[in-house]
């Protein structure tokens, strides 16, 4: 079979990259589609601030039947590439048919285009960054995803490796069976509450949009030392945040105060991949009702995200965040966690997971592979 590959240049060529993981994944596959309309405005440069400080193309593999089997996305952020002083480029929404030749054909474009632009180094996959979604699944590809996370067949890993791409990091999941705070780490808090050197209060919907600016300054200081990570602008953290704003309960975004500055926040989502599974991408023309009742059935959250200011990380505010998630989730008799992801060698971070009952389950990849010039 010849295959042949298309940049994405028309509504029909984008049609075809959006679509094309509903051929992949069959009713029986764990994978979750996303919602056609949410995909669209997340990939439009005139809508999500991400493209003002990268570039890219997108392509996609067609049979010589003219069926498309293969998508990919080569990109460049400007922005990662300034604060590591690198010349890194990206790949990802990598969708491919158990096909080596047109999974060739669409690494060798994101290669070419990387390359012209100047970098010396292919790494992914990341849709779009490593604040979006990113990492190949590896490991445990039965239990379904939580929002936020990717999903992919088994074949994909060889068919990334045998091209030459090779292990970089992996991004671990943990999950946990809420049963009872532990016992330490009710008296752990004890201990800090007597102290009193911070405060914790849950968001305030009514003041969004300060909310918002609060989270940005923690979030670009929690984070800052981590591998890979990337500052995130204000307009693209205001994007990605009101994204999640009709799906974010209130009584699980904490924010730690010291002497009202900004010190650390959480966040744990209710898992909308449960409600979302059976829409196949389509909120109307009855979508958005499956949505509304499926959420009333929801009995998974993921963490998100928690982090802590390098100067106020030894006053015990993550121990406490992980004391108020327990708490409030089983007040409102939720009992599965998943917490993800994390960097493989963050012990920091992985230590009191487990220590809490979190059990790693899952295991995404990212590849990198030198650019020859």
């Amino acid at each position: 079979m010849a295959i042949v590959l298309k940049q994405v240049v028309s509504s029909g060529d984008m049609d075809r990259f959006l679509r094309l993981p509903h051929q992949i994944y069959s009713d029986e596959s764990p994978w979750v589609a996303p919602l056609d309309s949410e995909r669209k405005h997340f990939l439009d440069p005139k809508t999500n601030p991400f493209f003002d400080h990268a570039e890219t193309e997108f392509y996609i593999a067609l049979s010589d039947k003219g069926d498309t089997v293969g998508r990919i996305a080569a990109i460049i952020d400007h922005d990662h590439n300034r604060f590591h002083n690198e010349s890194t480029g990206f790949f990802g929404l990598f969708e491919c048919t158990n096909d080596s030749e047109a999974s060739s054909l669409l690494l060798d474009a994101a290669e070419h285009w990387c390359r012209e632009k100047g970098m010396n180094r292919l790494r992914g996959p990341m849709s779009l960054s490593i604040n979006h979604e990113c990492g190949l699944l590896v490991e445990n590809f039965d239990d379904p995803p939580v929002v936020g996370i990717p999903f992919n067949p088994p074949y994909y890993g060889k068919l990334l490796e045998q091209w030459g791409l090779e292990k970089i990091k992996d991004l671990v999941s943990f999950k946990i069976q809420l049963t009872g705070i532990p016992e330490y780490l009710q008296r752990a808090i004890s201990l800090i509450q007597k102290r009193n050197r911070f405060s914790v209060r849950t968001l305030q919907m009514d003041r969004f949009d300060q909310e918002i600016d609060v989270l940005w300054d923690i979030y670009n200081s929690a984070w800052e030392t981590n591998w890979g990570f990337v500052p995130m602008g204000k307009k693209e953290f205001v994007f990605s945040a009101r994204e999640l704003k009709t799906v974010i309960d209130p009584r699980l975004c904490f924010i730690a105060e010291v002497n009202g500055e900004p010190a650390g926040f959480s966040l744990s989502l209710p898992d909308v991949n449960q409600p979302l599974k059976s829409l196949k991408g389509k909120l109307f023309p009855f979508g958005w009702l499956k949505f509304i009742l499926g959420k009333r059935k929801i009995n998974r959250h993921r963490v998100i995200t928690l982090g802590v200011k390098k100067q106020f990380q030894r006053l015990g505010i993550d121990a406490f965040f992980y004391y108020a998630i327990y708490k409030q989730l089983m007040e409102i008799n939720i009992f599965q966690v998943d917490m993800s992801w994390v960097l493989e060698d963050n012990r920091a971070i992985i230590g009191p997971i487990e220590k809490i009952g979190g059990i790693p389950y899952k295991r995404h990849r990212l590849y990198e592979r030198t650019i020859t010039h």
